[in-house]
């Protein structure tokens, strides 16, 4: 499949959820990565009008799941999140982060995602790991 039909499909799949209401739009697919971007304005913003770190969690958790249907076999398996931790490197007032999700362990039962969100200028905003289980379907 082609990459502007695979960012067009997990974008469609976005649709009434969480990801349309913070404007998550993945824009970038390679063989081993998914990036997503989310703009940062008064939506995502804390009281104290910075990046709120529950707005960057929910971006990186949202490209790590979405990475996990295009690179795991999800016609046998059903795929969970069960753990994910962010570390918090630097603020963001306003513009655009990028979340890009990669393997760090690719099993066949746990995977784990390694999800660094950026700024414009590739600035860490945030380092995110993201534990994801595959439950064999039943059929």
């Amino acid at each position: 499949m082609d990459k502007q039909k695979i960012l067009s499909q997990c974008n469609a799949i976005c649709k009434n959820t969480l990801m349309e209401t913070l404007d998550i739009e993945f824009i970038d697919v390679g063989a081993d990565f998914l990036t997503a971007k989310m703009p940062v304005n008064s939506r995502v913003h804390q009281p104290d009008g910075v990046l709120h770190g529950g707005a960057s969690v929910a971006l990186a958790e949202s490209v790590g799941s979405a990475a996990s249907y295009l690179f795991l076999d999800t016609d046998s398996f059903a795929i969970r999140g069960l753990e994910i931790s962010a570390n918090h490197t630097r603020s963001k007032v306003n513009g655009y982060v990028f979340a890009t999700a990669r393997f760090l362990h690719k099993g066949r039962t746990t995977q784990l995602w390694e999800i660094k969100i950026t700024d414009e200028e590739e600035r860490l905003i945030s380092i995110c790991k993201l534990t994801t289980i595959a439950l064999k379907k039943n059929t």
